[in-house]
């Protein structure tokens, strides 16, 4: 694909949504980063449920870990991989509150060091917490950009290694939310909804679907 349809594949994207956020509900960075831990292999639908009973309960470092692991299951436990979930929500509440004041830091290196925290999970906390210009790729990202063409790639390293390459800054801050909503709901995966696609014409995909 070449970049002046990449540039055309944002722009729309950009007109059609100008302020993309999470579909995760938070109010503060750390809200946003355990939300995150949680979601690996769930829903956001799934997770938002969850930390709605949780948040108005144990919304800090202190008030979760006080919680300790088993109370904190009863809060999660309809998320998948619940149970090493909370030992990790448990854990990372400890480090944050002995090495970082409580606060979630902006910093990739100690985001990544925190339990159950890998470098997809620390690209969304500095972009949506704290606004850098980070990509992470998850499962529909990987398949917009493969199936698209619009940045393909064998790993997913791949594909954010290309997406940092060809995502001109304008974009750069937004990138991950456009196309994490186009794979969730029209780039989906049995059956992409090409007919209501509204980057159909420029997408290189060869199988297109006419719904």
């Amino acid at each position: 694909m070449n970049q002046a349809k990449r540039i055309e594949i944002l722009t729309r994207l950009r007109d059609n949504n100008p302020t993309p956020t999470t579909e995760l509900a938070f109010s503060s960075p750390f809200e946003l980063l355990i939300s995150v831990l949680l979601s690996a292999q769930a829903t956001d639908v799934s997770v938002n449920k969850a930390t709605a009973k949780l948040y108005p309960v144990a919304n800090t470092p202190e008030t979760i870990l006080a919680l300790g692991v088993d109370r904190l299951k009863d809060y999660i436990k309809t998320i998948g991989l619940f149970n090493s979930k909370a030992e990790n929500v448990i854990k990372t509440c400890r480090i944050l509150i002995e090495q970082h004041h409580s606060q979630v830091p902006e910093d990739r290196a100690a985001l990544e060091a925190l339990p159950g925290v890998g470098r997809k999970t620390a690209n969304v906390v500095l972009n949506t917490a704290f606004g850098w210009p980070t990509i992470a790729v998850d499962t529909h990202i990987f398949r917009v950009c493969n199936r698209t063409r619009f940045a393909p790639g064998k790993t997913v390293e791949q594909v954010e290694e290309k997406l940092i390459k060809v995502v001109p800054a304008e974009f750069k801050v937004d990138c991950h939310h456009w196309l994490i909503l186009h794979g969730r709901y029209t780039c989906i995966a049995r059956k992409p909804r090409c007919g209501s696609c509204l980057i159909e014409d420029l997408c290189e995909f060869k199988e297109k679907t006419e719904e």
